[in-house]
C-alpha cells in the first residue's frame, strides 16, 4: 500500500498523473460535476470572458458610440495618451488610492470594535444593537446618499451643528462657525476634508464587516482565553496573541473586498457630486472620470484603455495583499 502511495504521489510531481487513471465512476461523477456547473461556466464565459477581451480589443480602437462605422484602429495610442496626457486618469487614480489608504484601515478598525463590543458578555440588549448597526446596509445606496447630502450640508447639517455646539461649550470666544457659507463643506472642499466626509459615508455600511467579524469572535475556542487568564494575561493581550490571530482570516477577508470595492468606488461620488454640484476635480474619483470618458464623451475607446487600467491595478493590489497575508494570517489547523 505504501509503494503505491508512493508512486501515486511521483506521478503527481511528475505531471503524468492524467485524467485516463480515473475509474469509470470517477468520470461519469467528474461529467455530471462540469454538467452542473456549466451554466455558471457559460454565463461566466458570456458576461465576463467575452466582454474583456471585447474591451481589450476596444482599447485598440478609436471610436465613438455615436459612429460606431467609423472605426479606426490605433494600436497602443490609448495607453500612450493615458500615460502622457491624460494628467486626469492619474489625478483621479491618486484621489481613489488616497482614499482608500484613508477610508479601509478605519473601516476595518470600526467592524473590529463594534463586533468585540458586541461579543461582550456583559453588554445588555445585544440582538437589539446588531440590527441597529447592520441596519444601513439595508437600505439603498440613493436613499442614503439624500440622508448624508442632509447630514453634511454646509449650511444645515447636523454635523455642522454639532460641532458648532462642541465648540460653543468650550471656554474663550470663538468666532469661527462649522455651520454657513464659509464652514466646513464636506463634500465639495478640497482635500482632506473631502477624504473624511466620503469615509464617514462610507462607514454608514460597515454593518456587513462587523457581522462577519462577530461570527469569527464567537468561533474562538474559549479554553484558549481560560487557559490565558489562568497565565495572567490581561485583555490587550489575550486580544494581540489569541482574539486577532484567531480571526485575521476574516480580517483578510474583509481587506480584500473592502480594496476591491475601493476601486470600484463610484455610485455614491457620483450620486453626491450631482446633488450638490461638486467643483470640477473635486470628488473625481477613478470610476468617475471612466464614466465620464466612455459615456459621457463617448471615448469608448480611451474608455476600455481606463478600465484595463483599473484592472491591472486593482489585480496588482490584491496580489500584494495575498502576499502579504503569510506574514500575518493565521489558519488554525496550518503552520504560518
Amino acid at each position: 500500500m505504501a509503494d503505491m502511495l508512493g508512486a501515486l504521489q511521483e506521478r503527481k510531481k511528475s505531471g503524468r498523473l492524467r485524467f485516463k487513471t480515473m475509474t469509470g465512476m470517477q468520470k461519469r461523477e467528474a461529467r455530471w460535476g462540469y454538467i452542473f456547473i456549466s451554466p455558471w461556466l457559460i454565463g461566466f464565459t458570456l458576461f465576463y470572458i467575452i466582454p474583456m477581451i471585447a474591451s481589450l480589443v476596444f482599447s485598440t480602437l478609436d471610436f465613438t458610440l455615436s459612429a460606431p462605422d467609423e472605426i479606426e484602429f490605433v494600436g497602443l495610442q490609448n495607453w500612450v495618451d493615458m500615460f502622457t496626457t491624460d494628467e486626469r486618469a492619474w489625478d483621479s487614480l491618486k484621489i481613489t488610492v488616497i482614499f482608500g489608504v484613508i477610508s479601509l484601515p478605519i473601516g476595518l478598525i470600526s467592524a473590529l470594535f463594534l463586533a468585540i463590543l458586541l461579543n461582550s458578555e456583559n453588554l445588555v440588549g445585544i440582538p437589539f444593537f446588531r440590527t441597529i448597526f447592520y441596519m444601513p446596509t439595508m437600505i439603498p445606496v440613493i436613499a442614503s446618499v439624500f440622508i448624508w447630502k442632509q447630514f453634511l450640508n454646509i449650511k444645515t447639517g447636523w454635523l455642522n451643528r454639532m460641532i458648532d455646539w462642541v465648540v460653543g461649550i468650550l471656554p474663550g470666544d470663538i468666532a469661527w462657525s462649522a455651520a454657513g457659507s464659509t464652514g466646513l463643506d464636506w463634500l465639495n472642499s478640497p482635500t482632506p476634508l473631502l477624504y473624511v466626509g466620503y469615509t464617514l459615508v462610507g462607514l454608514w455600511g460597515v454593518g456587513n464587516a462587523m457581522l462577519l467579524t462577530l461570527a469569527a469572535l464567537q468561533g474562538v475556542p474559549t479554553d484558549l482565553y481560560e487557559a490565558s487568564r489562568v497565565d495572567g494575561a490581561g485583555w490587550w493581550r489575550r486580544l494581540w496573541n489569541i482574539t486577532l490571530p484567531m480571526i485575521s482570516p476574516v480580517i483578510f477577508y474583509n481587506l480584500i473586498i473592502g480594496a476591491v470595492g475601493l476601486f470600484q468606488y463610484f455610485l455614491i461620488p457620483f450620486s453626491l457630486s450631482a446633488l450638490t454640484g461638486a467643483p470640477e476635480g473635486r470628488s473625481r474619483f477613478y470610476l468617475i472620470h471612466l464614466f465620464q470618458e466612455a459615456f459621457a464623451f463617448q471615448h469608448m475607446g480611451y474608455g476600455a484603455t481606463l478600465a484595463w487600467l483599473l484592472f491591472i491595478v486593482g489585480l496588482l493590489t490584491t496580489l500584494l495583499l495575498f502576499w502579504t497575508s503569510k506574514f500575518w494570517v493565521f489558519y488554525p489547523g496550518e503552520g504560518r
